[in-house]
């Protein structure tokens, strides 16, 4: 593998079964020094982190420590039941967390059957609770669009103009539908971000990010250079052919 270190966080390029090692032990290392009694593991919605599931199931790579201590969710979310082919808590709990057989109360999916303020403002009081004041995640999953989207930021996104100081929030995506999300503010309170990019489909995308003068508006994923200190891509042979 090769890591280089740019204004967006480091970026670790190599094959997929070694970064999703490399996701493996960076989680294994925040929960080795994690500050509160509840540990906080974000995954990523979309379609890049499924094989990175099964991979976790089949390896076995998760510790039992860390299965048994680590509360989980997504880092955004579609509104649309948990059994709808694209909520992103649906995939992580068929292939992840039941095949781990993580119990119920460490699952904590958006509250998709409320409006979107108000699951939104449910998830804020639910995180509250269980990470304290002013904290999101110790390790927060991000993928990275063909649009160069990450989390719900889509271009244009109201959220990075004001996202009220929150954590957490809601966002009308247009034609893809309300969103929940991390905020921006969000992210700059998470212990660590891992981007996983992967697939040449992402190549222009991840190039647009690291290498162009757009702004953040048109290239939603340059907003993790607000938080590059904590920030990992964990990028494929294919998607960076264009760095």
């Amino acid at each position: 593998m090769t890591e280089t270190a740019t204004p967006y966080g480091r970026v670790v390029i190599g094959n997929r079964e070694a970064l999703f090692a490399r996701a493996v032990e960076i989680a294994r290392l925040q929960h080795a020094k994690r500050a509160s009694r509840n540990f906080t593991w974000a995954m990523s919605g979309g379609t890049t982190p499924q094989d990175w599931f099964r991979w976790l199931v089949a390896s076995k790579a998760l510790s039992r420590e860390l299965v048994e201590e680590t509360h989980f969710t997504v880092s955004d979310e579609r509104l649309v039941p948990l059994n709808h082919a694209q909520s992103n808590f649906g995939h992580c709990e068929r292939l992840l967390l039941t095949p781990l057989s993580i119990p119920r109360e460490h699952r904590h999916p958006w509250v998709v059957a409320y409006e979107a303020r108000e699951a939104a403002e449910a998830y804020r009081k639910t995180w509250f609770l269980l990470a304290g004041p002013g904290k999101a995640y110790d390790v927060c999953m991000l993928g990275l669009g063909e649009d160069a989207h990450t989390a719900s930021f889509f271009p244009g996104t109201p959220l990075f103009e004001d996202d009220g100081g929150l954590l957490f929030g809601c966002v009308d995506a247009g034609e893809k539908g309300g969103r929940l999300t991390i905020t921006p503010t969000g992210l700059r309170v998470c212990r660590s971000i891992m981007v996983m990019v992967l697939g040449e489909s992402k190549a222009e995308a991840l190039r647009r990010v690291i290498h162009s003068e757009e702004p953040w508006p048109q290239v939603p994923a340059k907003i993790l250079s607000t938080a590059s200190d904590c920030v990992t891509w964990l990028v494929d042979d294919a998607a960076a052919s264009r760095l």
